[in-house]
């Protein structure tokens, strides 16, 4: 990436908190601007990457090769593989580097951050062709990623410097009061290849503004975009070591980055599956380890949107099918089952099927309204769902294989009808592009059968009842609840993202809590009049640090 001059800004001089505004494609210079960018991408697909520990570029015998998922035969980028032998290297670059960045101001911390988001702005339509080409984001896809990943960057030196400014509820009389929130140390961070940008950003960035320094173990499946985030990080002026990138596999890197002594906080967003191996392996305490290892893990979901019989009909299908099929059901907030009342049941599978054969599959990079699955293992996973489902169920439209054009991993989108709640396709967690619609008796009924899966993630009701929403807010058991909108795209700031149950440890990322996460709080107490200095003069070495 060019560089590019970064215009100063101070964390204490900031304006509120305002979500990036999305794209419009339609308008001729963003289509410009786009295929110009994808294009300027295309020229650089290929490229060798190595790990980055404490600063330097390192180098493996092993590489990760990044392929596009719409033609696989095209390489993205070749990442030198990190192995269980560059934990401890990594490690030890991040404690190094801890011992200065811990000490730095929360206001020096936060405008890294800021100046981060600046560049991305930048470099928004490149970053956009990244995700297009790497993971197969269609181009109003690509943009919330990089919209999402801006805001993260914005909400959270905000909400740095907010805590900073924390406060003890009361002051004793005779004692000085302070209640001061420090960084944790060294942490792992592990972030998903559906949001390869903005998740992978807002965990990090999350992490480094409280003071902590990370070992960053992108997916497999989007490593060349971490790698392209890091060069920005360095742009910004973020010192060596602080964020260390290392490419490896979960099983072997990231299980013993997990495991080390000195990893203090792991923070997670995948399956379920991976998600609680973390959380039973980071329980375990090992030799010259001094303190519990906190995880904070986004997992799965199966999410269900129910249609009562008396909603905007038309509204609550064109949000089904947003939220089951926006980048092809890859969402842990993806609709993956339509509980609808029995009195509009007919009419809504027939309208449904007509909005879901009008979907185009193609080539994200020619903007297709539906691309390809991540890779082979899912592909083959969620055909291996379709043969469940026409077992289970009446399939309605899709199934089979769509034409795979150049080998990429394209499946059409999918419908089963006539569902029973108990059906594998109606608890299991397929993330891909297949909806499960089930009947309801009544708005009891529908509520019931949403909370009768292990996940408890998104939901989202359609009803023009206020006694239903209502009751929907009492029982509906989920962490992100829409009422009368789809049941994705949460939004920074408004939509504090994270679910119940197996969906992992309720974060909520993009909201006001999830900084506590990456931080411990000291209370410290002076008795008043024996000593001239205040608490807030107080040096580091006397605060703990």
């Amino acid at each position: 990436m060019a560089t590019i001059s970064i215009p100063s800004r101070s964390a204490t001089k900031l304006p509120p908190f305002k979500n990036e505004a999305f794209l419009d494609f339609k308008e001729p210079e963003n289509k410009r601007r786009m295929e110009e960018a994808l294009a300027h991408v295309e020229g650089q697909l290929g490229r060798e990457y190595k790990m980055v520990i404490g600063g330097q570029r390192v180098g493996s015998a092993n590489t990760i090769v990044s392929v596009n998922p719409a033609r696989p035969q095209q390489i993205i980028g070749r990442h030198a593989e990190a192995g269980e032998q560059h934990v401890g290297q990594a490690v030890s670059a991040a404690q190094q580097a801890f011992a200065l960045w811990s000490r730095r101001t929360m206001e020096d911390r936060a405008d890294v951050l800021l100046r981060t988001a600046d560049l991305v702005s930048q470099h928004k339509f490149e970053l956009c062709a990244w995700l297009t080409f790497e993971v197969g984001k269609n181009w109003a896809e690509a943009d919330a990623d990089v919209g999402e990943t801006i805001d993260f960057l914005e909400f959270y030196a905000r909400e740095a410097m907010r805590l900073d400014s924390a406060t003890t509820p009361i002051q004793l009389p005779g004692e000085r009061n302070a209640l001061r929130y420090i960084p944790l140390g060294v942490g792992a961070v592990l972030p998903p290849w559906n949001f390869p940008l903005a998740i992978m950003a807002g965990m990090t960035a999350a992490a480094i503004v409280c003071g902590n320094t990370v070992v960053l173990k992108p997916s497999v499946d989007a490593p060349t975009i971490a790698a392209r985030f890091l060069l920005l990080l360095e742009q910004a002026g973020l010192p060596d070591g602080v964020v260390n990138l290392c490419h490896g596999a979960g099983p072997g890197f990231g299980s013993a980055l997990v495991a080390h002594p000195q990893t203090r906080f792991i923070a997670f967003t995948g399956s379920k599956k991976v998600g609680l191996e973390i959380h039973e392996r980071a329980a375990r305490a090992q030799p010259g380890q001094h303190f519990l290892k906190r995880t904070i893990l986004e997992m799965g979901g199966k999410d269900a949107i129910i249609v009562d019989a008396d909603c905007d009909l038309e509204t609550a299908i064109e949000g089904v099918v947003a939220s089951a099929f926006g980048f092809s059901g890859q969402k842990c907030s993806a609709c993956s089952r339509a509980i609808v009342h029995e009195a509009i049941y007919d009419v809504f599978c027939d309208r449904l099927r007509e909005h879901v054969e009008a979907i185009a599959i193609g080539d994200p990079v020619t903007n297709a309204a539906l691309g390809p699955v991540i890779n082979q293992v899912a592909y083959d996973r969620v055909q291996e769902y379709i043969r469940i489902g026409q077992a289970e169920a009446r399939l309605l439209c899709g199934g089979g294989a769509a034409d795979r054009n150049d080998g990429g991993y394209f499946l059409p989108p999918t419908v089963f009808v006539d569902v029973r709640p108990e059906a594998r396709i109606a608890q299991e967690e397929i993330f891909g592009p297949l909806l499960a619609v089930l009947k309801s008796t009544s708005f009891e009924d529908a509520i019931t059968i949403a909370n009768g899966t292990e996940y408890g993630l998104t939901g989202a009701v359609y009803s023009r009842s206020r006694e239903n929403l209502d009751y929907a807010v009492r029982e509906f058991h989920v962490g992100n609840l829409y009422l009368n909108r789809k049941c994705t795209g949460a939004m920074v700031g408004a939509h504090p993202f994270g679910g119940f149950n197996m969906s992992g440890t309720d974060s909520k990322a993009g909201g006001p809590d999830y900084l506590l996460l990456f931080t411990q709080a000291q209370s410290v107490a002076e008795k008043s009049g024996l000593a001239p200095t205040r608490i807030d003069e107080l040096t580091e070495q006397q605060m703990g640090l």
